[in-house]
C-alpha cells in the first residue's frame, strides 16, 4: 500500500513543470524606451564632397535627426531645393569660349 511517505534517504521529487519565460517586449533598431516614436539620430556619415555649397546642404541633412518622421519632409525638400541651386549654378557659370569654325572652311 502506498501512502505517498517518501521512503528514507531518498530525495523528494517535484513534478516536471514547463519553465514559463517572461514575455519581453520586442524593440526595434534605434526606438527607446519611454516613446516609441521619438527621433532617433540616423547617425549616417557624411563625407565632405569639397564644394562648400554642397557640402552645406548635405551637414543640413543632420537637421532631420532631431526631429520625428513627419519633420524630416521639410528638410529634405530644403536639401533637395538647395543641391538643385548649386547645380543650376554651375550651369550659369561662364565656361572658355566654345571654339569656332573659319569662315571659310568648308562644314564636314
Amino acid at each position: 500500500m502506498n501512502d505517498a511517505v517518501p521512503e528514507p534517504g531518498l530525495p523528494e521529487q517535484e513534478p516536471d513543470l514547463p519553465v514559463q519565460e517572461p514575455d519581453l517586449p520586442v524593440q526595434e533598431p534605434g526606438l527607446t524606451d519611454e516613446d516609441p516614436s521619438a527621433a532617433a539620430p540616423l547617425d549616417v556619415p557624411r563625407t565632405p564632397t569639397g564644394h562648400a555649397e554642397v557640402d552645406a546642404q548635405l551637414e543640413r541633412l543632420a537637421d532631420a535627426d532631431h526631429l520625428a518622421t513627419d519633420g524630416h519632409l521639410e528638410v529634405y525638400e530644403d536639401v533637395h531645393r538647395g543641391l538643385r541651386d548649386a547645380l543650376t549654378a554651375l550651369d550659369a557659370r561662364p565656361g572658355p569660349p566654345a571654339p569656332t569654325r573659319h569662315p571659310t572652311a568648308a562644314p564636314q
